[in-house]
Parts: C-alpha cells; sequence; structure tokens
C-alpha cells in the first residue's frame, strides 16, 4: 500500500525516498571502502542497479534501498570496524533483500557490477 504509515510515522513512499537517497549519497564510497574485506560487495552494486532500474517492481525496489541503506549506514548493530563480525549484521539483511529480489536482478545488473568491480580494483603495481 504506498502512502501507508509505518511503525515510524513515515509513509512507505516517504520510507522509500528516504532510503534512496541516503544509498544514492553513500553507496559508492561504502562499497569502495569494502572492497576486499566482504564477500557480498558484487551482490550489493548488482542490487544498487536493480534498485535503480526503472524496470524493476517498486516492492522490491523499496526492499533493496532499505537493505542497502542499512549498509551504508555509519553506525549499526555490529559496528562495521570489528573483524570478523563487523559485516554479519549488513550481510544477513542483505542476503535476505537479494534473496527476496533474486528474480529481479539480471545478468545485466550482475554484469554492470563485475565491470564496476573490475574498474574499482587497484592496478597491479609493475
Amino acid at each position: 500500500m504506498a502512502g501507508a504509515a509505518n511503525f515510524h510515522g513515515m509513509s512507505t513512499t516517504d520510507r522509500l525516498a528516504t532510503d534512496e537517497a541516503r544509498v544514492r549519497e553513500g553507496f559508492w564510497k561504502k562499497a569502495r571502502s569494502t572492497l576486499g574485506k566482504v564477500p557480498f560487495t558484487e551482490d550489493a552494486v548488482a542490487a544498487f542497479y536493480c534498485a535503480t532500474d526503472s524496470a524493476t517492481p517498486l516492492s522490491i525496489r523499496a526492499t533493496l534501498f532499505g537493505a542497502l541503506a542499512y549498509f551504508v549506514l555509519p553506525t549499526d548493530v555490529i559496528p562495521d570496524i570489528l573483524l570478523g563480525l563487523g559485516f554479519t549484521d549488513d550481510a544477513a539483511i542483505l542476503v535476505a533483500a537479494f534473496t527476496a529480489a533474486r528474480t529481479h536482478i539480471t545478468e545485466a545488473h550482475r554484469v554492470k557490477a563485475r565491470e564496476w568491480l573490475f574498474k574499482a580494483q587497484p592496478s597491479p603495481k609493475a
């Protein structure tokens, strides 16, 4: 139900707009900072491309933006700076969102993610 109030007093569309703005502002910096540290960076980037794809249903976009917004937040249940544990809460939320969106995250989204990852990797030193 678009516009229905949730337990935070925000409408669903307000929450989507807030999450989308947070993700668009901080996603790429967070994705770069997780390269080589978490096994789900490629999935997160593919989810970003899916969430920003106008062909993706609104409910899936909202789910992905909500999960990605949690990933982008500098503070969460388990601080990201804790080695070995810091991204476990992020991973759990993202895996749930990826599962809900699995039929909507297309090969085209994954190709874009791999292209970004390839460009984002530092060049090997000669």
